[in-house]
């Protein structure tokens, strides 16, 4: 059930891991697709002809067997699968599915702090990739809940107790981002380091300049040099520590950045996308207020509907309270067949589908206007983050524009002025747009 996201820095993107390398953790992979999995198993044959080794349980067939349990809705009866994998000696990739799995239970029991522990050992210990836990819908449940804030702030300043994989992509992230930022830092460093020689050197004849006598160095001009080497000295200490505040910063909004495209449409056609997917295709305009408020905005689009749509505008409308009691169906940790066409594609397939000329073409087709935010808790979590970063209040009414490249362009209090988005927003064909992407 594991899934990856594709590293494409140009995109603003973090690559977290191969979909091939956590083999006990598939999602939407059918019964033909997932027998190769299934080596071992827990349970006992009535055939006489069945050797000793294969009633022998081990890690890896609990980690199957909690699999196919799960799959079926018994979600008691895998977690206990899982449970017992752990004290079957499990190698590291074994350990870190039972323990991914484990959390998916728990999470869809809704003990946030038990799958947020089983996460933290799993990344910690066994190397999991914190995109995996951002891709997959059987967390989305979790990732409403304040626990998955706590982890993913854990994760993004990195540590021994949850590990540094995680910051690392932000680091490297932000550095395509402010390529200087390390030769700014460089000089910051080297300036400090000479002007403390200097000041090592002048504070003696700073001493004899005050004792006066023969061969005394005037003092004015010593008191002057040690001056200008101190507030040399504070001067840049904290620009460095100033450039090490926007570096937090920028992690903190790379971070928001990486979650905000993992969030989850419904497009006209009922087809389930994430806005990643949409990328280069639509500028999204994010509406978050109340039912009233928002359904008087949208009325007021209506009348600038065909520029809008020459501008790529696509309305998100995000009703507050809506997403304060998240349903998680009982389908275990894929979707039922009949859905699986209309979930977003992620790991290989998404890198193909997303590549593939033919597939944005038929995406574009698809895209109508107005779409439907699937998971609204995940939705409401991510904008009031987002307020709380420009210093404005969670939970008042405001719109979010985004770029043709995923990120935020601005954003405002109340709802748009739609008249001066037509003026703002150059059309799809112009070049500004092509610029954008």
């Amino acid at each position: 059930m594991a899934v990856a996201a594709a590293l494409t820095l140009n995109h603003h993107l973090l690559c977290f891991s191969n979909p091939r390398t956590v083999i006990w953790i598939p999602t939407k992979l059918n019964h033909q697709k997932r027998a190769y999995l299934s080596l071992t198993s827990c349970t006992s044959s009535s055939s006489s002809s069945t050797s000793p080794e294969a009633n022998v349980q081990t890690a890896e067939s609990c980690v199957n067997l909690g699999l196919s349990l799960f799959s079926k809705g018994r979600v008691k009866d895998a977690l206990a699968q899982f449970e017992t994998a752990l004290t079957l000696d499990p190698n590291a990739m074994e350990a870190q599915a039972a323990l991914y799995n484990k959390a998916c239970c728990h999470a869809y029991r809704g003990e946030g702090k038990k799958a947020a522990d089983c996460l933290r050992t799993a990344l910690r210990e066994y190397n999991l990739k914190f995109g995996t836990i951002l891709n997959d819908p059987d967390l989305a449940s979790f990732r409403a809940l304040p626990e998955f804030k706590e982890l993913q702030e854990e994760a993004r300043l990195g540590g021994e107790d949850i590990g540094y994989s995680f910051r690392r992509d932000l680091k490297l992230i932000s550095e395509v981002q402010a390529p200087f930022r390390g030769v700014r830092r460089f000089f910051y460093v080297a300036f400090s380091a000479a002007a403390g020689i200097s000041t090592f050197f002048t504070i003696p004849r700073l001493f004899l300049a005050i004792k006066g006598g023969d061969g005394a160095p005037d003092i004015w001009e010593t008191a002057g040099n040690a001056a200008i080497n101190v507030g040399g000295i504070i001067v840049l200490v904290l620009l460095f520590f100033w450039d090490n505040k926007k570096e937090e910063e920028q992690l903190a909004q790379i971070s928001r950045d990486e979650t905000l495209s993992r969030l989850p449409l419904r497009l006209s056609t009922n087809r389930v996308v994430e806005l990643v997917q949409l990328r280069d295709t639509v500028r999204p305009v994010i509406l978050a207020g109340s039912k009233e408020t928002i359904s008087l905005a949208i009325k007021k689009a209506e009348r600038f509907r065909t520029e809008l749509l020459k501008r790529g505008v696509l309305l998100v409308p995000v009703i507050w309270g809506e997403g304060r009691a998240p349903q998680v169906e009982k389908k275990g940790f894929g979707s039922p067949s009949k859905s699986a066409a209309t979930l977003p594609s992620i790991g290989e397939d998404f890198e193909k589908r997303t590549e593939s000329i033919t597939a944005k073409s038929r995406l574009k087709a698809e895209v109508r206007y107005k779409a439907e935010v699937v998971s609204p808790a995940e939705w409401e979590r991510w904008i009031k983050d987002q307020q709380k970063s420009e210093g404005v209040t969670p939970g008042e009414d405001v719109y979010i524009i985004l770029r043709l490249d995923g990120r935020v362009r601005r954003s405002g209090k109340g709802m748009p002025d739609w008249q001066q988005i037509v003026k703002e927003l150059p059309p799809m064909e112009a070049l500004l747009s092509k610029l954008e992407r």
